[in-house]
């Protein structure tokens, strides 16, 4: 085994990440291509539903999937304010996790008595999608070869349990990935996916609608209100009278007001370089089936697209006062910055590459880190929002969640306490957003020393977090 030595995350040669992204475009890789599919019309007068599912992103299309496949001839209307996967959905890194409590260490923290189960409903569910994308023939570049995760310091090394199976000093784990950073590694094989995640939920949308799902783009929600026997939800386009709804809001202000201290809007961001040449592959040694992700509390997340490009993500979890999601936010240059230095660092072999596409988007950060679950009007409308960065996989869980919930029976997936028992909320202002820098500061600190300060602790006992 190499003898562990702390790299530094600064660039090897100087000059080359300086202007490395300027001539890239601030457009998601996903969705820069020929093959997104053309707006569907916006809703046009009034309507009569079963189900109305309000928002077009991984939560709401896997739902209008499923409660067609679970009741087939129901009326379903799934209506988006924008188009189809036009945030959370289509700006992610593309990695679709079994995990659906944000990871072990998350999950055997918070639900101990029940983690297996969870982790046993995870795997299922992650074969499912799999299952799923065979089964409609949906061309999203799913492969299954896992994760390798890496520890770029000493105190990460532990954490990826030496001398347990699995566990690759440097030498082996630059091996399958050469980095110079890289002190440790874990290849973790079955648990997760890469995807397209842009054409993964346009082939959900294509086959929803082929089971009878109606789909509306460019359709706002304006109001919702249960105070009949049915939901009244008026829109931009009409009013839809609904026997059940499912909100799939996620980062975007809910239309229930009692959620909205439940999340916070977090903004993180990513860079993809231009096609990598076989030379260049061949100087990192990287098997593209196979995502990575970095052990710091303020981590990388990449990997190469089938197009070869390498998708570099992570490291800034961006919170803006008073909840903020405004435009000006998308494009955050110092950010950009430090991504395309840390990038030069992890693989200076790759001098000189450029980045063709910057993006951000916005994730639904809660305090317990994945998703949360309930019901309003009366068990007429059911939501799922907090996912905290591992919707991909998690949404199709999360949507067969809110169909049980809205089917009044008691299942195995309602029984859980995950389930049944809501997160603590976050602060109001300004007290919100004090608590969040003091907590980037001391996780950017807990990165450098290894130790978990005193608010850190605190919070750790709370069972509170903030988290990309």
């Amino acid at each position: 085994m190499s003898d562990p030595v702390a790299p530094k995350l600064e660039p090897t040669v100087e000059a080359w990440p300086e202007g490395s992204f300027d001539a890239s475009v601030l457009k998601p890789l996903w969705l820069d291509s020929d093959r997104r599919p053309e707006p569907r019309s916006p809703l046009a007068g009034d309507e009569d539903v079963d189900l109305l599912v309000v928002g077009g992103g991984f939560t709401g299309l896997w739902t209008a999937l499923r409660a067609v496949e679970r009741e087939p001839g129901q009326r379903v209307l799934l209506i988006e304010g924008d188009r189809l996967a036009e945030h959370a959905t289509g700006r992610n890194g593309g990695f679709c996790e079994a995990s659906i409590t944000h990871g072990e260490e998350n999950g055997r923290a918070r639900w101990p008595d029940e983690y297996e189960n969870l982790h046993r409903f995870g795997m299922r569910n992650l074969d499912e999608i799999e299952e799923t994308v065979a089964r409609y023939g949906i061309e999203c570049g799913f492969t299954r070869a896992g994760s390798l995760h890496v520890a770029t310091r000493p105190h990460e090394v532990d954490a990826l349990d030496p001398g347990e199976p699995g566990f690759l000093d440097s030498d082996a784990v630059r091996a399958l990935v050469d980095s110079p950073t890289y002190l440790a590694g874990r290849h973790v094989p079955d648990e997760s996916a890469l995807v397209d995640p842009a054409r993964l939920a346009w082939g959900l949308a294509e086959a929803a609608e082929g089971l009878g799902a109606r789909i509306a783009e460019h359709t706002r929600l304006l109001s919702l209100s249960g105070a009949t026997g049915h939901v009244t939800a008026v829109t931009s386009g009409g009013t839809v009278r609904a026997r059940k709804v499912v909100l799939a809001t996620n980062a975007f202000p809910s239309p229930l007001r009692s959620l909205r201290l439940f999340t916070v809007p977090v903004f993180d961001y990513v860079l993809a370089t231009e096609p990598l040449t076989d030379e260049q592959l061949a100087a990192i040694r990287w098997n593209p089936d196979f995502g990575v992700a970095d052990s710091g509390n303020q981590f990388h997340y990449y990997r190469i697209t089938p197009d070869r490009r390498i998708l570099w993500g992570g490291y800034d979890a961006i919170y803006h006062y008073g909840r903020s999601a405004r435009p000006e936010h998308y494009d955050r240059r110092e950010t950009f910055e430090a991504l395309a230095r840390n990038f030069a660092a992890t693989f200076p072999q790759l001098r000189g590459i450029r980045f063709t596409h910057r993006w951000s988007g916005l994730i639904d950060t809660s305090t317990r880190f994945c998703a949360f679950y309930g019901t309003a009007h009366r068990g007429r409308t059911a939501y799922a929002t907090g996912f905290t960065g591992l919707g991909v996989g998690a949404s199709r869980f999360a949507a067969d969640v809110t169909l049980d919930l809205l089917s009044g029976r008691e299942t195995e997936r309602t029984g859980l306490e995950m389930v049944r028992k809501r997160p603590l909320p976050f602060p109001p202002e300004p007290l919100a957003w004090t608590g969040i820098q003091i907590t980037r500061w001391s996780l950017a600190r807990a990165d450098r020393s290894g130790r978990r300060n005193l608010w850190l602790r605190v919070l750790d006992r709370l069972g509170l977090g903030f988290d990309s």
